[in-house]
């Protein structure tokens, strides 16, 4: 009898630890449940955040830009004016002041730097070439004005794609940020870039859609692109920005075999930035 009751209480002992290592994994499965829930609120909500941080600094980069436009712009020119006036009047005089005209030759030099570099200021906040060249033309300009600032070959291959200006935008950035890191890491020769309208099929579904593909290639020291970079973080938020805009972004290189950058973008509608 003791016996029995002994396995009795060994079976029940049994079932006890069983219920506690049910209620253990239910428990332990369902923290896990909740701390998954957690990170992917905090990465939606560090997206959004990364977004309109993004989306501020270009509204920014827009006042500063119309700022300068207006008031500096108009100051610098009454200033040019100004110096002009004053040149004809010592001009008329009989005995010109060649000191004091030689004074005002600098000074409307100066004027002149002041200008010009107010207006490749004014480009880089908002490039005027975007709004009223187009996608297209604005890209090329960047292009040039890349080569002959870098002294690299840049061979472009750029074909009307149809984009709105948030997209234009986020393309012309991301072309500004790879030449950017190419003039300060590549140590590259040559440079290609090309722009055209690529078809795939659309995530989540069979169906195809045409997308805008930006490739930027460069034939420099590379680098390996499985290994976490130390400082990467004009590229991560440009990853945010072409994701933000149903994108995607890819990088791909080796050490010793260049760099290769894609940005993908969807077409939308029939506006042809060109």
């Amino acid at each position: 009898m003791s016996r029995l009751r002994r396995l009795a209480h060994l079976a029940a002992w049994r079932q006890s630890c069983r219920m506690e290592q049910r209620r253990s994994r239910q428990l332990q499965a369902g923290l896990h449940r909740q701390l998954d829930e957690l990170v992917r609120q905090r990465t939606v909500q560090l997206a959004e955040l990364t977004l309109h941080l993004q989306t501020a600094r270009e509204d920014e980069r827009q006042r500063l830009a119309r700022d300068l436009h207006d008031e500096l712009g108009a100051l610098l020119t009454s200033a040019k004016l100004d110096a002009a006036r004053i040149k004809a009047r010592l001009s008329a005089l009989p005995a010109e002041p060649t000191v004091a005209l030689e004074r005002l030759a600098h000074l409307v030099a100066t004027l002149n730097s002041g200008i010009a570099m107010k207006r490749r200021i004014i480009e880089d906040l908002r490039p005027s070439a975007l709004a009223h060249l187009g996608l297209l033309a604005a890209l090329d300009i960047l292009c040039h004005e890349f080569a002959d600032s870098s002294g690299l070959q840049v061979h472009s291959d750029l074909r009307p794609v149809r984009l709105g200006e948030a997209s234009a935008l986020v393309l012309y950035r991301a072309l500004q940020e790879a030449l950017t890191n190419i003039a300060k890491h590549a140590q590259a020769r040559s440079v290609w870039v090309s722009l055209q309208m690529t078809a795939g099929p659309v995530p989540g579904c069979t169906a195809r859609q045409d997308f805008a593909e930006l490739c930027v290639r460069d034939d420099g020291c590379g680098f390996d692109s499985s290994a976490r970079p130390g400082s990467a973080y004009g590229l991560l938020g440009m990853r945010f920005r072409v994701e933000a805009e149903q994108g995607q972004l890819s990088l791909r290189s080796r050490p010793g075999e260049g760099c290769t950058l894609r940005v993908v973008l969807p077409l939308k509608g029939e506006q042809v930035n060109g």
